[in-house]
């Protein structure tokens, strides 16, 4: 113990460290999520008082704002803002925020943030960099600073640092399944809040699957009025588990295209892109029960109240079909500004298209030997389109199936990556064993929600790696990053989701961030506990990390 901190020693006396030093150095260290690649801690700290001012330049005010909000409600102190001036290098009892002479390195999403007796100074490239000094700012102060009421009495201090930080991946994701069941604008509004937090910056909306279709498509509105509902709440849960049920008592609802412009203006304003998913060509039962012509069957249709694989499949065969979904696609660009465009292509039930003369005749003129090549016609099809309109797809591991589109992204959830990425294609990473936040979160079941299954502790989260070892190095740089997926089966409200999701993705955000080089396992369990104060201030659920402290490695 003794060698363990005169090494802590010696290490924080070097100055700027890399956060690889997590492990001996974090005592004392600020409880930082996720940790920030440079850290060098000084003597003394700075202190918020009633005179604290916030100086900007006129780009920043934004950014001001997001900063000055958390602190007025909680100090009660007025934390005036200068615009008019910013002043020189030397400030007193103030804290500034610039893009001017930033350190351009640092990259689009970087930023430095130099904290003194006197003054805290946060310098960014972008105004993207210069929010996530901010968020940084925020957790050097005590977890009090996130509380909804004024805190009295309270020591409003941050120590002294010196930080340089920069994502170590562009894509930071999570993924919020509101099909199995739906998610009020205002509730999607605070994940998005939580993923701020965190320094996640793509949320990836799945909208549409076989138990509903959630996006107003005015040219088609039965997809909505007849797509968006179903009789039950389904999956074998209380009626009062939810309270998204429609005045004639069915179950479900959609957003309007004016709630989508809302939401990812409030998204863009917290630098978080979002990535729609519309899913093709299968778990299209709900947009099948409202359009029965665009299958292969004619239907009819019913929207499933269950789990599992449906044939709610388009028909390749038809023109009809493509224009159908040429239509809807329309639609989706002019309201996400995203590159990307998430198109689904999983788990697609290739029964009906083999039962199909049409299909067969279809893959009997296009010379395709069977229907996993089918599915790679239908959609490097709709990747032409995509690419067309000025938008990249992304698409799941199946997509690879039958040859993989030209332009297309892969979202790696089963594999592929390897292939995709060492063939030029970028990928994002979100493989079932380390990102599925819907499965268990303790191998005691009894203690837990009950969930679909599976176990994936915060630890094995936290242990993901993006970049596959596998993967040679030249490649390494197609992909993007990683994300976490919440599908919802089980999950009917936002308080339980927040619990699935909570704290996983807080070791997601510090994997997609941090360098594997700079993250340990029990650094960030130490920083867990305060970073939980902050969970709670917020009035987030999660589960408890307490909880399995003490157990061994195995059981977790």
């Amino acid at each position: 113990m003794k060698s363990f901190a005169k090494l802590a020693g010696i290490l924080l006396s070097m100055g700027m460290t890399t956060a690889t030093m997590a492990s001996v150095a974090d005592i004392g260290r600020p409880a930082i999520i996720p940790e920030p690649q440079k850290i060098e801690m000084h003597a003394g700290s700075f202190t918020l008082n009633p005179e604290t001012r916030v100086y900007v330049d006129s780009a920043s005010g934004g950014t001001a704002a997001f900063l000055t909000k958390p602190l007025r409600r909680s100090t009660g102190f007025p934390f005036a803002i200068d615009e008019a001036s910013i002043p020189g290098a030397s400030i007193t009892n103030g804290i500034l925020l610039t893009t001017a002479n930033a350190k351009t390195n640092l990259g689009p999403e970087g930023y430095e943030l130099i904290a003194t007796p006197d003054s805290v100074v946060i310098r960014a490239p972008s105004q993207a960099g210069l929010f996530y000094g901010v968020q940084t700012l925020l957790q050097l102060l005590p977890p009090e600073i996130y509380c909804s009421n004024r805190v009295v009495n309270a020591d409003w201090q941050a120590p002294c640092v010196q930080i340089e930080d920069w994502p170590q991946f562009k894509w930071r994701g999570l993924m919020l399944d509101v099909c199995r069941h739906f998610y009020t604008k205002a509730q999607v509004e605070t994940v998005l809040d939580a993923m701020a937090l965190h320094k996640l910056n793509v949320f990836h909306w799945h909208l549409t699957d076989d138990q509903a279709w959630r996006i107003q498509i005015k040219k088609y509105p039965k997809l909505t009025s007849v797509g968006a509902w179903r009789d039950g709440v389904g999956f074998g849960l209380a009626s009062n588990s939810t309270t998204a049920y429609g005045p004639d008592g069915r179950y479900g609802g959609f957003y309007t295209q004016d709630d989508i412009r809302d939401v990812v203006a409030y998204a863009a304003a917290r630098h978080i892109t979002i990535v729609p998913e519309i899913e093709m060509p299968g778990h299209a039962t709900a947009a099948l029960a409202a359009y029965p012509q665009f299958s292969c069957t004619g239907g009819p249709f019913v929207i499933p109240q269950k789990g599992g694989i449906f044939n709610g499949i388009y028909d390749p065969a038809k023109k009809e079909t493509f224009t159908f979904l040429e239509n809807v696609l329309t639609e989706v660009f002019q309201l996400f500004p995203s590159k990307y465009v998430h198109i689904g292509g999983d788990e697609v039930p290739k029964d009906t298209w083999k039962n199909s003369a049409d299909c067969q005749a279809l893959m009997k003129r296009e010379g395709l030997k069977n229907e996993e090549e089918l599915q790679g016609w239908f959609i490097r099809r709709i990747e032409k389109f995509v690419s067309a309109h000025g938008k990249t797809m992304i698409g799941w591991s199946e997509i690879l199936q039958g040859g993989l589109a030209k332009n297309a992204a892969v979202m790696d959830w089963i594999g592929g990556a390897e292939k995709a990425a060492s063939t030029g294609h970028d990928v994002v990473m979100s493989p079932t064993g380390y990102c599925y936040l819907d499965q268990y979160q303790s191998q005691d079941r009894s203690a837990e929600p009950h969930a679909i299954g599976g176990f994936i502790s915060l630890q094995k989260t936290y242990s993901f790696e993006p970049v596959s070892p596998k993967l040679p190095k030249q490649y390494a740089a197609h992909v993007l990053g990683g994300q976490g997926n919440l599908w919802t089966e089980y999950i009917p409200n936002l308080n339980y989701a927040e619990y699935m999701i909570f704290p996983r993705e807080c070791a997601i955000a510090e994997a997609t961030w941090s360098p594997e080089s700079a993250r340990n396992w029990e650094g960030f369990e130490h920083r867990l506990q305060i970073h939980e104060k902050r969970l709670d201030e917020l009035g987030i659920n999660y589960r408890h990390n307490s909880k399995d402290l003490g157990k061994s490695a195995s059981t977790r």
